[in-house]
């Protein structure tokens, strides 16, 4: 009986080792590629696979439900899902003799909602002629600054002409973090340094410094509100109408509808302060939906920069139909990208300032939903009908 006792404790602990043994795939290049799986989009990351580094780490965005991932080396490959908080560690042999300890993990799920005292936080908060959005705030206690509240970035990024006019001596960027107190509170934020924000800004504020929180944005009132905890008189203010916030590439989106001489187009749109414009559609999207951009009228053709100064040629034409749930605004001009979109190698269509400050909007990053309800803004003239006298 002794015998066998120890046998089966023997078999016991290898099949518990076996269980918990790290996967090892293989390489011979040094370079690979992370696939994140967001519904039927994948989301591109080049991966240089460093033998130096005691344990390389890939964060993927913020994810709501369980995502499945995909690290391919030139031989081989490891597909497994994450769940949010949660991390994955594996192997790569480089050349059969260098063991690289790789981890793909997760942001941190983060809900301060029962934070006592409760945070209500008012910020003055504007929008400029050209659509952008601004509020004021102190960098690393010494340095005022003019942020654009950009939910289409993450962290700080900071101008190179503000870094050379506003700093003494240059921030660390990229891994270091810095204060910063916008209103009565701080917070910490890595920076990172970009070549254009929008106008009258020093850079941008991402949408991440207030994750686990919700954010008010109150363009009737000029205020950006923080809370730490849903306040009651919004849930019960029935002009608002809720949307299903979900992340891609750590970005928020909502769902949002083109129609053009009865043809409907539903799809998931970037939810972008930092856009000043109304729409911007990837072509390849709507090819894919057989949408009629031959039937929209074409207001002009123009080459914008993004946030690095890379050039992004448009047509600017006239849609018969933006339906954002219930609200729809009419013969809106839009921007349609001509060539790929940069985005990590994903197709998405993004909504931008000049449709999104004409509604006083709830920002839930606790629960994950976006409440819109129309303001003073709403029927104001569009900044491209306004350019081409229509």
């Amino acid at each position: 009986m002794k015998t066998i006792l120890t046998l089966l404790l023997a078999l016991n602990a290898c099949v518990c080792f076996a269980q918990k043994a790290t996967p090892l795939i293989k390489a011979h290049s040094n370079q690979a590629t992370i696939y994140v799986k967001y519904d039927q989009r994948n989301s591109v990351y080049r991966w240089h696979i460093n033998p130096n580094v005691k344990r390389d780490v890939f964060t993927v965005g913020k994810l709501i439900k369980p995502t499945m991932v995909t690290f391919k080396t030139d031989r081989d490959s490891l597909t497994f899902t994450i769940k949010p908080g949660q991390s994955r560690e594996f192997v790569v042999l480089l050349n059969d003799k260098d063991s690289c300890v790789t981890q793909i993990q997760t942001i941190e799920t983060k809900n301060f909602a029962k934070l006592s005292p409760e945070i209500h936080d008012s910020i003055p908060f504007f929008v400029n002629q050209y659509n952008t959005n601004f509020l004021k705030v102190i960098f690393d206690r010494t340095n005022s600054l003019v942020l654009n509240f950009d939910t289409g970035a993450n962290d700080v990024a900071l101008t190179t002409d503000a870094l050379k006019r506003k700093f003494r001596a240059k921030p660390t960027l990229y891994n270091t973090d810095y204060s910063l107190q916008i209103g009565s509170k701080l917070y910490t934020s890595k920076v990172h340094d970009i070549e254009m924000a929008g106008h009258e800004t020093d850079g941008l504020l991402g949408w991440n410094n207030f994750d686990g929180m919700v954010v008010e944005l109150n363009y009737d009132a000029n205020k950006l509100i923080v809370h730490s905890t849903m306040p009651k008189q919004i849930l019960r203010d029935k002009d608002y109408q809720t949307f299903k916030m979900r992340y891609i590439d750590n970005k928020p989106f909502i769902e949002s509808e083109l129609q053009q001489r009865g043809t409907k187009s539903k799809n998931w749109f970037l939810f972008d302060l930092g856009y000043t414009r109304t729409v911007m559609l990837d072509s390849d999207l709507l090819k894919e939906t057989h949408f009629p951009t031959h039937d929209m009228r074409v207001l002009n053709k123009v080459i914008m920069h993004g946030a690095s100064g890379n050039e992004v040629p448009v047509i600017t034409a006239t849609l018969d139909l933006l339906k954002i749930g219930n609200f729809t605004l009419k013969h809106v001009p839009i921007q349609v990208m001509q060539h790929a979109n940069p985005m990590h190698g994903l197709n998405i269509h993004i909504l931008g300032n000049d449709i999104l400050k004409r509604f006083n909007t709830v920002l839930d990053f606790q629960k994950n939903v976006v409440y819109l309800k129309p303001n003073n803004l709403y029927d104001a003239a569009f900044a491209d009908k306004k350019k081409s006298g229509t």
